[in-house]
């Protein structure tokens, strides 16, 4: 009997040393960080500086390619179905990950079992911006605008982020402004500048040089504190709509089944990588805030967001088939 519990004890420790020596020799190739939308987002924008660091960090390559899609699901699958190494990872953000479970009836992956969370890169303000011929400059305004005349605002699609802020404006506003979904946020945008449209509410990389060249006019951002770059923009709070706050969270997730310990290495390279002054000077001008987790913690934060948002997206009657 103590000869067989010896023996036990022994292949746990022996496996235990096995995975640790693994995860210290991880990276030894490239590695891939997949993200689920096209160039110039929010989540492009930020994995390329975190991957071109990591690179650097790891004296290995890291590949940022985009896998647009279904809202994002494209994407997700091919990480979902990756092998469980940490060498493939998503760039995900609360829209993708938090919602659509609760958008789309028949997805192929379960955004919460078929991950694994990894780390947080950083919270990002959505901010309201106008087309510069609207006759308003505060949410306020914009308000009363639509209460006496049709507002459309633009969306990346049913259920996107875009949408659903949209549609809490709405609710905290007492008014109705139309929603009119299209396929992906760079047509809603071509719209806005065109004057098609008249309101979009979107990341602030997307919008940051529209808003700088004076193309489009920000009113407002989502989050409950100003974006340090963009400090002349006020917040939806402070502009009559209290307890508005909508401050996504994007980060990175591996496939379920990877390694504790790589997932702990990955984590703990990351978050230095997040400390560093040039990446923080880089997130900080494109709107974000490094924002800094555990795995754990990361895992806690997803599971409470998917309540949240499946409420929202319940309350919207937004529905994708």
């Amino acid at each position: 009997m103590k000869t067989r519990i010896g023996r036990g004890l022994l292949a746990a420790a022996l496996f235990a040393v096995a995975a640790f020596a693994h995860a210290q020799a991880f990276p030894n190739k490239t590695v891939r960080i997949v993200v689920p939308q096209t160039p110039g987002g929010a989540s492009d924008t930020l994995a390329r500086v975190v991957a071109t660091k990591l690179g650097a960090h790891w004296n290995q390559p890291v590949v940022v390619e985009n896998r647009a899609g279904a809202g994002g699901n494209i994407g997700m699958e091919v990480v979902a179905k990756s092998p469980a190494d940490g060498y493939t990872l998503l760039m995900s953000y609360v829209g993708t990950h938090a919602i659509n479970g609760a958008l789309y009836s028949n997805l192929p992956f379960d955004p919460e079992k078929d991950f694994a969370a990894v780390a947080t890169l950083a919270t990002l303000p959505f901010v309201a911006v106008v087309n510069p011929n609207l006759p308003v400059k505060t949410m306020g305004e914009l308000a009363e605008l639509a209460k006496k005349q049709s507002v459309s605002y633009g969306s990346a699609g049913n259920g996107s982020v875009n949408h659903l802020l949209g549609e809490m404006f709405n609710a905290a506003a007492g008014v109705k402004m139309l929603h009119i979904p299209y396929r992906g946020a760079a047509p809603a945008m071509t719209d806005l500048v065109g004057g098609q449209i008249q309101v979009v509410f979107t990341s602030m990389p997307s919008v940051a040089g529209f808003i700088r060249n004076g193309s489009l006019r920000a009113v407002a951002v989502t989050s409950a504190k100003r974006a340090a770059a963009f400090g002349d923009i006020p917040t939806i709070a402070e502009s009559g709509y209290p307890g508005f706050d909508v401050n996504p969270w994007f980060g990175l997730f591996a496939p379920a089944g990877t390694p504790a310990a790589v997932i702990s290495k990955l984590n703990a390279d990351i978050n230095e990588v997040l400390r560093a002054p040039d990446v923080v000077e880089k997130f900080t001008a494109a709107g974000a805030e490094p924002y800094l987790t555990t795995p754990a913690q990361f895992g806690a934060v997803l599971k409470d967001d998917i309540a949240k948002w499946s409420k929202v997206v319940r309350d919207s009657g937004a529905k994708v088939d």
